[in-house]
């Protein structure tokens, strides 16, 4: 894993709702921490959330009027704040940082914001690349060989992609 200190590097997995960004997620997390990676990750959600449960203490606190609530246990905390608008994925990643010291964040979606992407495209969910053109995109998980100028992994080449951002890790952290 990289040395501490430097900045800690994103990367967005994006594709339209239902192409497999979460299954992507899923394989790719455990195959990054079997090489040692601490890897955080950052869900966005157009349509906004609820976190908290009903009648819990932390809610409690919200419906009250406070616009942030943090609940600490040993090994774990969870913060819950009032933004105004959409917070901008950078500041996000910087948060999730902070908290966690992770070697890497995945984010999932965000397709427009400051992060090299990596696609998921399938061919029977759509035609065309999101990214197609973006000099940010990064490589391309597919069903199907593209004509496209990035890196291609198949849907389970998941230990390859997991090599790939390994190799990307390292050489942006200095290590």
């Amino acid at each position: 894993p990289p040395a501490r200190g430097s900045a800690v590097p994103a990367v967005a997995v994006v594709a339209p709702s239902g192409t497999g960004k979460t299954t992507l997620i899923e394989k790719l997390l455990p195959e990054l921490r079997r090489r040692g990676y601490r890897v955080a990750t950052l869900k966005h959600d157009a349509h906004g959330f609820e976190m908290d449960r009903p009648g819990k203490d932390t809610w409690r606190h919200s419906r009250a009027g406070a616009t942030a609530v943090a609940i600490s246990a040993p090994g774990r905390v969870a913060l819950i704040a009032d933004v105004a608008g959409d917070l901008p994925p950078e500041q996000a990643v910087a948060l999730l940082a902070a908290a966690a010291a992770p070697d890497l964040v995945l984010v999932e979606g965000f397709k427009a914001g400051p992060f090299p992407k990596i696609e998921v495209f399938r061919s029977g969910v759509t035609r065309t690349l999101l990214c197609a053109g973006d000099p940010l995109l990064l490589a391309v998980v597919t069903d199907a060989p593209l004509d496209v100028p990035v890196p291609q992994f198949g849907l389970d080449d998941t230990g390859a992609l997991a090599d790939f951002l390994a190799r990307r890790i390292g050489g942006a952290s200095g290590a």
